[in-house]
Formats: structure tokens, sequence, C-alpha cells
């Protein structure tokens, strides 16, 4: 099995994207193959991930997918590379609210059998740093610190005190990096601003972290760490188990990209090809009509209410949308896909697939979701249980003529999205990968040529 390591921090904040981006562009320079993977939900890391290493930034969570999927999933995205590094969640034990230690970095480490590397933000304290190790180091005894690297360093005085108060902690450390705000990346409401929206800047901003990682953290020592992982049995996950679908032309599903739909799974896309589809991405900022002989239709996340305008402006594919959907053909929408098929997004037109109003709003809407579906829909059957995730600033006021798509069980009870004959529109962010049913469903339902 691969070499691996697992980049992890005792809270948000500590540095742990600055580290893992840094060391995965930095092996990626030296010649190794690196597979990038990022705990939990989040879909703008692996962005610059991806870029650091040429390979898709693939995601690991516990709580949507199951324990019992991390392996594989992993196993299926290190396929034929030397080196995986694996970017934590929040702190090393922060996990889902309520569950313990589910879809925590800490359990993905126990599950992929990987050292820790714990990036320490070494500023406002000196001394102090060895207790702060040393509780991480001894909380779990089934996870294995392997080292820290100390970040946001002030100068080699500091540096100097740190490592002197660590030398008994039993935990070495592999390397410090200085105060450098030339490689900080911009952020906004939701997080790090996407790779697409800033590509020149985000290749420089990677150039960057590499170039830090290399002055300041031992790569033999790291390296060394990660080929030290203990022996992990998972066979690789596989899009095409349930096999393709027989006879008939494949259908072509567009998948909406480019600066404003950025939130997708590569595995997304995986499945609707095991499943039979040819998938062709597009960019509703600039393509005035869906692909040639769209059959589906898949929006996922972004931010649309950041390009509201721009959206709006196309005219010509909103009404391509729109007519798509009439036509009965399927749809399947998440977060920014919901409020692109709605009439308006802050009182900008959008393509009124949906009756139903957006905006932003002053709420922050976060958390893991259980949910159950409703009726019967383009992409699951009535009863269908899984799990997923919401995270968005906007509320949609709806109007009527659509059935709700998700009844939330857990934490609260209540209905969300629509579902409008073949249309399925959610705030709701889902894994395919632990309901692949569910792109084979929206296959067979999609036009053909």
């Amino acid at each position: 099995m691969v070499a691996r390591i697992v980049v992890a921090a005792p809270s948000s904040g500590s540095g742990k994207t600055t580290v893992a981006t840094g060391l995965m562009a930095a092996f990626t320079e030296r010649g190794l193959a690196v597979s990038p993977h990022k705990v939990g939900p989040d879909y703008i890391d692996p962005g610059y991930h991806a870029l650091a290493t040429g390979r898709p930034g693939r995601n690991l969570d516990a709580y949507m997918c199951g324990p019992q999927l991390v392996a594989p999933l992993f196993a299926h995205g290190a396929t034929g590379c030397d080196l995986a590094i694996v970017e934590g969640v929040m702190g090393l034990y922060d996990g889902a609210a309520g569950q313990g230690e589910l879809a925590s970095t800490a359990q993905i480490a126990k599950l992929l059998r990987a050292p820790v590397v714990l990036v320490v933000d070494g500023s406002s304290q000196s001394r102090s740093v060895a207790a702060l190790v040393h509780g991480f180091a001894s909380w779990d005894p089934e996870v294995r610190i392997g080292g820290v690297i100390l970040n946001k360093v002030g100068s080699d005085r500091h540096e100097e005190l740190l490592r002197e108060a660590l030398e008994g902690s039993g935990v070495p450390v592999l390397g410090a990096l200085r105060r450098a705000r030339q490689v900080r990346t911009p952020s906004r409401h939701l997080g790090l601003v996407p790779v697409a929206e800033r590509q020149a800047e985000a290749v420089e901003s990677v150039a960057a972290l590499a170039e830090q990682v290399r002055a300041g953290v031992d790569l033999e020592a790291v390296l060394g760490l990660a080929r030290g992982a203990g022996t992990l049995d998972a066979e690789a996950w596989d899009p095409g188990a349930r096999g393709a679908r027989e006879g008939g032309a494949d259908p072509v599903v567009a998948v909406a990209a480019g600066s404003a739909f950025t939130f997708s799974y590569a595995e997304h896309a995986e499945l609707l090809a095991a499943a039979g589809a040819t998938v062709v991405p597009f960019d509703p900022l600039h393509d005035e009509q869906l692909p040639d002989g769209t059959g589906g239709l898949v929006i996922g996340g972004g931010f649309p209410e950041v390009y509201a305008p721009e959206l709006s402006a196309n005219e010509p594919l909103r009404e391509a949308v729109a007519a798509l959907a009439a036509s009965g053909a399927p749809v399947a929408a998440e977060c920014a896909g919901l409020l692109y098929l709605s009439r308006s997004l802050d009182g900008q037109p959008m393509c009124g697939v949906l009756d139903a109003q957006a905006q932003m709003s002053q709420k922050l809407t976060l958390g893991y979701r259980e949910a159950v579906a409703v009726g019967d829909s383009a992409l699951a059957a009535a009863g269908t249980r899984l799990r997923g995730h919401e995270f968005h600033r906007t509320a949609v006021e709806p109007g009527a003529g659509a059935a709700p798509a998700w009844g939330f069980t857990h934490p609260q009870r209540r209905v969300e999205g629509f579902v409008q004959g073949n249309v399925h529109a959610s705030y709701l962010h889902t894994h395919w990968a632990a309901a692949p049913e569910m792109a084979y469903r929206f296959v067979e339902r999609c036009h053909r040529p």
C-alpha cells in the first residue's frame, strides 16, 4: 500500500492547508506521484491540492460515506501513486457533533493506519507547546503522532525555544515555518476563494507554499514517516462495480463547471461515466448553449451569488436550461444549482425552473444531516436514506408546484428542497459513492441521442 501521512492540527486556523498543500507540491516537484486527500466535506481545499499534484483532490468523509468506505475510496484515489497526503479537518479529534470520533481526522488516521503530522501554531507560546503536543499525542493511543511541524514561528530565537521545549516530548520536530504573508490565500463568506476563480494567483500561491516547505521542513524525515505507515489491506473502490448499462446510445450528461460552480466530488463524474453516460462539462458564465445532445444536467455547488449578474446576463443558456427541464430530462442540482434554477437570485433573473426566489442571508447554515427521500425523483426512490452536508449563507423562498426533496431526521426534523417532474434540487450536498444507485438511476432517466 502507498506511503501515507495525515496532516492534522490542534484546531482550525493552525495552518493545515498551508502545510499539506506545500508538502504535496514539494514532493510532486521531486518527481513523486502524490495522491491528495481531504478529510470531511470541504470542496475548496481539494482544488488547491489538485493544483499542487496534478491529480484530483479527493475527500474522505466517514459520516457521509461511512467508515467502511474510507479505505476503499483512499485506495481508489491513491492507485499508482508513491505517496498520499491527507489533510485533516478542524482539530485532530473534532468530528460530527455528538457522534464521538465519527468523521474526525483521528478516525481517518486510524482507518488508514497512517501516522499523523501535527501542525502547531507556535505564535504566542514557547514552553507551553510541549504540554500541548503531549496532550494530543497521549489522548488516544491508537493515533500515532509521528512528528510536529511548527507554524507561524516569529524568529530564529522563537524557533529555538519551541524546539527546546519539545526535546523531551518523544515527538520529533519535522520542521518550522515562518509567518509568510505572500502565501496567504484570500477568503470570503464560505472560506477560501476557489482555485478556479484565481487560477494565476493560485499557481503562484502553491509555488510559494512549496518553496516555504522545502526551506523549513525535513522532507526526507516526512517521507520516512509516511513509508512507515501500517499495513492497510483495502480493495480499491470501483465506480463500475454495479456494471455498465446495457444497450442503447450513451446519453450526454452536462455538468456545470467554471468559476461559479466549483463544488463537486471526483467520484460523481466517475459514477456517471460508469453508469454509461458521456460526461461533458460546461461553464454557465460563458457557454450560451448546453453541450450538444445533452440528455441530463448536473449542477453542483459553488458561488453563484458572487456571479449573479453574469449568470443572469447569459440569457440564452438560462433559456436552454429551462427548456431542458421542461422537456422532462433529469436535472440534479445541489446548493448553488438550486439557486441557479430559481426564478431569481438577489433580484437577478435566473433560470426560472423552480417557482422560488433566492437571496443572501446573514445566517450561516452548516452541518451534517441525516435525510430520507420524501418521494420518488430522478435521483432516489421514496424512502431512500442517506447522509449529507449543508453549507450556505443563502435562503430560498419557495412558491407552489413542487414537492420537497428530503425530509431531514437529524439533527432537526424538517423538509427541504424541491422535486418537480424530473428536477431534483436541494441545499443538501451528497456523496454518491455512498449511494451509487443515484448515478445509475439518473442516467437511466436521461434522454438519449
